[in-house]
């Protein structure tokens, strides 16, 4: 089974609230809502990554030295396994603004379960409200 290395990050704002995105229709899994990031490419770290999706899909910078390692996912989907390091940022320039069209919300980490997720993510949560 192919391994997918993808790279994630809970934006964190001053009122510890949680950027959520919402995949667009036409997406795989559209419709559900995840963490910022997205695919590792060769030759790339996660941490890169994750600083070239923010300024592609939110239009903000960060840098390495902001990016927190919190944990990570490791979850089999039908056609491939996820492989998915979930950082923690609080500190990043610009206001996040949807460039790809995907729905976005500041939730706060008690009500993360309200949002339909992609499974992998699932987990993720109670990691993520125990650190906040």
């Amino acid at each position: 089974m192919k391994v997918v290395l993808v790279s994630a990050v809970a934006l964190i704002d001053p009122d510890g609230r949680v950027l959520l995105a919402q995949r667009p229709t036409g997406k795989s899994m559209a419709g559900l809502w995840e963490f910022p990031g997205g695919k590792v490419e060769p030759g790339e770290t996660p941490e890169a990554a994750l600083i070239r999706e923010l300024h592609e899909e939110l239009g903000i910078e960060t840098w390495d030295s902001c990016l927190a390692p919190l944990t990570f996912a490791s979850h089999s989907y039908d056609s491939f396994h996820l492989l998915m390091p979930l950082f923690a940022c609080r500190k990043w320039g610009g206001q996040p603004q949807s460039r790809e069209g995907q729905a976005l919300k500041w939730v706060r980490p008690e009500n993360l379960r309200d949002y339909p997720m992609p499974a992998a993510d699932l987990p993720l949560i109670p990691i993520l409200r125990d650190w906040l």
